[in-house]
Formats: structure tokens, C-alpha cells, sequence
């Protein structure tokens, strides 16, 4: 759906003079693709103001994942996060409500991932021989066979959460390539909750920001007796 300036604006979690976070929506891709046309940097310039610089793309989500996005204002600002999140500085927390809750209340997975191509697509594969892949948990609460999780994603591989989820036995709900169905019956329900760094500034402060469920996420934590997760954090 297109995005006008009002709505975007209602968007912005967090910003300063450097850097905007945004709560990207559910289902839109941030970058031009061969089977879309619509994309998320079609929308910056409306929350761009005055700036001579377009807004820069400090990382990257999924399509179907909503939620904290990080955009530098200008090239300085740009390198100055990028190396932030090469060197693990960014800590990102995520949502994801899974089927088959897990029986443990916390864990680690650590198991590498591998890039490999299928029919339509790629996917990410456990292989002995990939470059790590860390990703620590913790449940949030369980209901009716489901699980909502907080995941911290200690690397940053293509798909990282979603596999990782899935090689343990508890996908994530609405996932069309890891999950149980497909296609999946409901949309992903994977979430980038929140997000925190130095301020680039020098200044020893932190930026944070927390982004709420997208509506059919919230929709379905309401469900399931969840919804009072929504204000924690």
C-alpha cells in the first residue's frame, strides 16, 4: 500500500540531527526488487525535511519483518554505523511468536548458516563448515501451544532468526520458507522489538527505540492472551 507523508512521519521511533529509526511497516521491501516496485526508499524523502542528503540505509529487514530500522542522515553518519554494526555495538532485540514452544524457558542456538539456492528462492541451511550463526532466547509467555520469544541475534546472517527457530523445532508463526505450511495461512509474525547503540556523537549517551507488533501481530498475542507483552520493555 503507499505510504503518505502523515503516516510515515508516525513512523519515526527516534531522531536527531544524524540518524532517524524508523518502525518499518509489515510487507514492504526496503529495497527495489525484480517482483516489486514498491519499496521503502520510495517513502524516505517525505520524512528526509530539509536535509541535502537522501537518508542512508544503516542496515537492512526483511520484507515480511516489521519494526526498528536505523537510517543515517548523511555519509559520515552512514560509516559511523556501519562500523557499529560490524563490531557488534547494535544490540538488537526481536519478538517472534512460535508454534511448539520450546521447553525451556531460555537457551542459546548455535548452529552455522549457509546461503544455498531452490527452486524460487534461497534459504539458509545448517552446514559445519558456514560462518557462525549465535542467537540467544528467552520466553516471554506461552499459551495454547504457542511461545512468544525474545530473540538477540548475536550475528547478522541472511534469515538468521527465522532458520534458527525452525532447526530448533519451533518455527515462526507465518513463515512462507521455514515454516510448517506453505503457503503460510497468516502473515509472519516476527518482529525487530527494539534497538540500541552508542550515540555517534561521542557523547557516552545511548540511542534506543522500541517499535510495537504490527497489527496482525498484536492481533494475535491478543488472542492468545499475550497482549500485555505489548508495553513491556
Amino acid at each position: 500500500m503507499p505510504y503518505d507523508a502523515e503516516e510515515m512521519r508516525r513512523r519515526v521511533l527516534y531522531e536527531d540531527d544524524r540518524i532517524i529509526i524508523l518502525n518499518k511497516p509489515y510487507g514492504l521491501q526496503v529495497h527495489f526488487g525484480t517482483r516489486t516496485t514498491d519499496h521503502l526508499e520510495l517513502y524516505l524523502p517525505l520524512i528526509q525535511g530539509d536535509r541535502p542528503e537522501p537518508l542512508r540505509l544503516a542496515h537492512r529487514l526483511d520484507k515480511d519483518t516489521a519494526g526498528c530500522l536505523v537510517l543515517a542522515r548523511d555519509m559520515a553518519a552512514a560509516a559511523r554505523l556501519g562500523a557499529m554494526f560490524l563490531d557488534g555495538r547494535v544490540r538488537k532485540t526481536y519478538w517472534a511468536l512460535v508454534l511448539t514452544g520450546p521447553k525451556a524457558d531460555e537457551g542459546v542456538i548455535d548452529l552455522p548458516l549457509k546461503k544455498t539456492w531452490v527452486p524460487g528462492g534461497s534459504r539458509m541451511v545448517v552446514d559445519v563448515e558456514a560462518k557462525p550463526a549465535l542467537t540467544r532466547w528467552h520466553c516471554l509467555g506461552r499459551s495454547k501451544g504457542r511461545a512468544l520469544l525474545e530473540l538477540y541475534p548475536r550475528t547478522g546472517r541472511m534469515h538468521q532468526l527465522r532458520a534458527h527457530c525452525a532447526y530448533m523445532a519451533m518455527p515462526i508463526l507465518g513463515d512462507p520458507i521455514y515454516g510448517a505450511d506453505r503457503p503460510a495461512p497468516v502473515p509472519l509474525h516476527l518482529l525487530a522489538r527494539s534497538i540500541r547503540f552508542p550515540n555517534i556523537d561521542g557523547s557516552g549517551t545511548e540511542i534506543i527505540a522500541t517499535a510495537p507488533p504490527p497489527p496482525h501481530m498484536a492481533a494475535t498475542l491478543a488472542s492468545l492472551g499475550l497482549a500485555e507483552m505489548h508495553s513491556a520493555g
